[in-house]
């Protein structure tokens, strides 16, 4: 498993806990905007830090750290990722897993073992537009599928989300989406940051009014839909 680095602090990787997350190098995906850019296209191995000195943190942070949220990059590509919750699980943490969706065979492992408590699954964009929004020609969308419903019918607790670019997405997107994710627990409309750290830069994010529009669209099949990362 390579891990590139450990955020020791978080208010905002699992809602309502103090999180530590961990950052995976490697992705399956290439989305211009993503603003972990050095995990995806950069030398990972260079990036890489020990195992052992996470864990040292963490039983450092017992009581008062509540999880370990494991991003990317895609986290399901690494190898030991399993052997990975479970430690962090021995340890009292809860666990959060953040992923594209793209190995749903790592999803059913991590759920089957009862490794997880929380996971957020990107839904980059309408089925249509998944080539280009992830920078991949041949994105097998019957695996992003797969692991859509493989949440919707699990007992783990989820959320889906989109982050939102007037470059890619528009109101039929959304409006299609809302079809997708249609029985779900969470939906979440996430604000386009254009930081130093993502791979291409000059995209045009929707202001907070723009997206509250898109709400309504999701009224009556999603539980609880939301927007993120805007200021108040």
């Amino acid at each position: 498993m390579i891990v590139c680095g450990f955020e020791k602090f978080s208010m905002v990787d699992y809602d309502g806990k103090i999180a530590c997350t961990v950052f995976t190098g490697g992705c399956n995906f290439r989305c211009p905007f993503c603003h972990n850019g050095s995990l995806v296209i950069g030398d990972v191995k260079s990036q890489e830090i020990s195992l052992d000195e996470v864990f040292a943190y963490l039983e450092k942070r017992k009581g008062l750290v509540d999880a370990v949220c494991v991003t990317g990059g895609e986290a399901t590509l690494q190898h030991g990722l399993a052997e990975f919750y479970e430690k962090v699980r021995e340890m009292g943490y809860l666990t959060k897993l953040d992923t594209n969706g793209l190995r749903p065979d790592v999803l059913k492992d991590l759920l089957d073992k009862n490794l997880l408590d929380y996971v957020a699954m990107d839904i980059k964009n309408s089925k249509a537009k998944y080539a280009l929004t992830t920078g991949v020609k041949d994105v097998n969308i019957d695996k992003i599928d797969e692991s859509v419903e493989m949440l919707k019918h699990s007992s783990v607790d989820y959320e889906f989300r989109t982050t939102l670019i007037k470059e890619f997405h528009d109101e039929n997107d959304m409006r299609e989406i809302a079809e997708w994710v249609k029985g779900a627990k969470r939906y979440f409309m996430q604000h386009y940051n254009d930081t130093e750290g993502c791979i291409s830069h000059g995209f045009t994010d929707f202001s907070k009014v723009e997206t509250e529009a898109f709400v309504p669209l999701f009224d009556g099949k999603v539980e609880q839909v939301g927007i993120r990362g805007y200021k108040a």
